[in-house]
């Protein structure tokens, strides 16, 4: 069960939304160095982030929903 402090939702999001935007910031430096392969890594960073803002929503309806 979830406690129903809202910043342990924060807390469980901040690492996965900062591992997201590394995986930008290293597709962005390999797409600089015209390596290619860096759109990869930034497709992965933007779907992560994108499951960042999912688990976002979904526990904070959650969350208002309980109270």
């Amino acid at each position: 069960m979830l406690p129903k402090d809202p910043q342990f939702l924060y807390m469980i999001l901040v690492l996965p939304g900062l591992f997201g935007l590394t995986l930008i910031g290293e597709g962005l430096n390999k797409l600089i160095h015209e390596e290619w392969m860096g759109f990869i890594s930034i497709i992965f960073g933007l779907a992560f982030l994108g499951i960042v803002v999912f688990t976002y929503l979904f526990f904070s309806s959650y969350l208002s929903s309980q109270t």
